[in-house]
């Protein structure tokens, strides 16, 4: 006889499994196939809840150090997507220490953009697809808003498709960060507001206090950070130039590059992943690649791949 179908779980139970979520990626995601492509609306509300939280500015003001505190923490954390996340993480273009990966993992774990193997895994799969059916936020397959915010927020975009991943999962810190993935994030926003606090009493000049440094630091840096780094999802999949004949529409935009760090040269890294440096010319700026240059020069990272005589012969400018 065949085996019984399983029946799809109450909506009480998908409810407290959500919630669990919030706090154990791990925790049951149920078993009704219908739901795995539907924005997971309870889970999502953390997501919705930080948006909202910018808000907070009207409430807790500005001053010249909350905004400092929030440009040098977009810098460090897109530094960390970008060169650890992406070119480390995901395309292994460069090798370094266990202790340099995992710090460099803890520092990106802190943008709350998942864990290093959610991200690598859910991009190889973006590569191995891109712009087709199979990849997970192609704008031209399912428009501009479900390739910048939607996809990660269903039931299948939460999971990390360990398959992908088989050189990173040996390394139980990173399975940790990837299981509890909102510890880092939630320490974080503890420290700004305990610094904002002793800031206040220690050094009032400053004009700050913590509700404002964990607004600023955290929420406002923590959610441009975000948009900004999943416009290359959204963006340079539509706007910008293309040097290179690939399967996809991937383009290159000097604006995204600027505020990505490199990331908007993104139809040269389409056809070729594999290199660390994605700005191909000169002219071409890459602050991720500037900063990978010089942490080898400091011993912290070596054999960055560079890119190959061949690539270059085959641009179109």
């Amino acid at each position: 006889m065949p085996a019984p179908m399983p029946h799809p779980a109450s909506p009480a139970t998908r409810a407290w499994n959500a919630a669990a979520r919030w706090f154990d990626t791990q925790a049951p995601v149920g078993d009704d196939p219908a739901l795995a492509s539907r924005i997971d609306w309870l889970r999502a509300l953390p997501f919705i809840g930080m948006h909202l939280a910018c808000v907070g500015v009207l409430w807790v003001g500005v001053s010249s150090t909350a905004v400092a505190v929030a440009v040098v923490l977009y810098a460090v954390r897109m530094f960390a997507i970008t060169g650890f996340y992406h070119r480390y993480f995901s395309h292994r273009t460069f090798r370094t220490s266990r202790v340099v990966q995992f710090a460099f993992a803890l520092i990106g774990a802190s943008s709350v953009q998942r864990g290093p193997l959610w991200w690598a895994a859910h991009h190889r799969n973006h590569h191995r697809h891109a712009d087709t059916p199979g990849d997970p936020h192609s704008p031209t397959q399912r428009g501009f808003w479900w390739s910048h915010v939607g996809w990660f927020l269903t039931c299948e975009g939460f999971r990390t498709d360990w398959a992908r991943i088989p050189d990173l999962i040996r390394y139980p810190e990173l399975r940790w960060l990837d299981r509890y993935d909102t510890v880092v994030p939630v320490l974080l926003a503890v420290a700004l507001y305990a610094v904002g606090e002793v800031l206040q009493q220690v050094a009032p000049q400053l004009g700050t206090n913590g509700p404002q440094l964990l607004v600023w630091g955290f929420f406002v840096s923590t959610m441009v950070l975000f948009h900004v780094t999943v416009t290359i999802n959204s963006l340079a999949h539509r706007f910008g130039r293309r040097r290179f004949d690939t399967r996809d529409d991937s383009r290159n935009n000097v604006w995204l590059a600027l505020l990505t760090f490199g990331e908007g040269w993104h139809n040269n890294h389409h056809f070729f992943p594999g290199t660390a440096r994605q700005g191909f010319r000169w002219w071409e700026v890459d602050i991720t690649w500037y900063g990978l240059r010089l942490m080898a020069a400091l011993g912290l990272v070596h054999e960055l791949k560079p890119i190959p005589a061949w690539v270059l012969a085959k641009a179109r400018d």
